[in-house]
């Protein structure tokens, strides 16, 4: 049985599925494929541990940490990588522009009838260090190249074209952006700690697009002012109404939503098609994460 959320199973168009978006666990008790559903909550992974015949989870977000904990031994877990690079990567410059050239302080100012005209910062000739070799981090440098930036990218391990994660310490006070792009793993969680975000130049531009737990609130919260940050995630999320970042001065957040785009639904409809026709033939699977 092949279980995968209504609106991918509408994307897809193949017959056989089984639909199921939550509830009685009982229509999908003979599982072996299963896909839960986008930005589901906790109960979309638990439910494993009550598929006794699961084979194959295949997530529909590039992020798999929220799911490790709840896999059953020998589930094989994939992620989406390459479903969410471009939309990502254009949240990103977005997040850029608009914290460069005060986009969101414009918009604050418009229902007060305020017209601010300044002299703002260009993306042109900055520096831009993007923390993540991955397709995200790809598509994002790829959209760098028009804007007459220079781009660094650190990756795990240094190779062509791809500084090493051992020199970020150094790498920090030349950027004028860090653009956040790397999976949250235990080698990743809180790296931008107190430390990492002193070593940043006065007036720079943090940008996570990657998980909430790769950046410490508290540190991030004591360096606003000095330095400037747009966030499409937080820790926690979501982000309580009275927390303090906010109304912090210098601070852009977008709610998660790098990539809930219309791009999402037909890239992860193929993805989802040729996964499940790798299984059916014993093909290996993409994007494994455990096997």
């Amino acid at each position: 049985m092949i279980v995968v959320p209504g609106e991918i199973a509408d994307a897809m168009d193949v017959p056989g599925l089984t639909i199921w978006d939550g509830g009685d666990v009982a229509p999908i008790r003979e599982a072996r494929f299963y896909v839960p559903s986008y930005m589901a909550g906790e109960w979309a992974f638990s439910v494993m541990t009550d598929l006794p015949l699961l084979e194959v989870c295949q997530l529909p977000t590039a992020g798999f940490e929220h799911a490790l904990g709840h896999l059953p031994v020998g589930v094989t877990l994939c992620n989406a990588a390459g479903v969410h690079d471009a939309s990502t990567a254009e949240l990103a410059v977005a997040l850029i522009l608009a914290r460069l050239r005060r986009v969101d302080d414009m918009a604050r100012a418009m229902p007060r009838g305020e017209f601010i005209h300044e002299r703002f910062d260009a993306l042109a000739d900055k520096r831009v260090l993007v923390l993540g070799a991955g397709g995200i981090g790809q598509a994002l440098t790829r959209r760098l190249e028009g804007f007459e930036c220079e781009v660094v990218v650190v990756g795990r391990a240094a190779r062509e074209g791809v500084r090493g994660r051992e020199e970020i310490a150094e790498l920090l006070p030349w950027a004028d952006i860090v653009v956040i792009a790397v999976p949250l793993d235990d080698s990743t969680r809180g790296m931008v700690d107190a430390d990492f975000l002193a070593r940043m130049r006065d007036g720079a531009l943090l940008v996570n697009v990657a998980r909430g737990g790769i950046a410490d609130t508290a540190a991030m919260l004591a360096e606003c002012g000095r330095l400037q940050f747009a966030l499409d995630v937080t820790d926690p999320e979501p982000l309580p109404a009275d927390h303090a970042l906010w109304r912090a001065p210098g601070v852009l957040i977008s709610p998660h939503v790098g990539g809930n785009t219309t791009a999402f639904l037909p890239r992860i409809a193929r993805l989802v098609r040729d996964q499940v026709a790798r299984w059916q033939s014993g093909a290996p699977l993409a994007n494994v994460i455990v096997s």
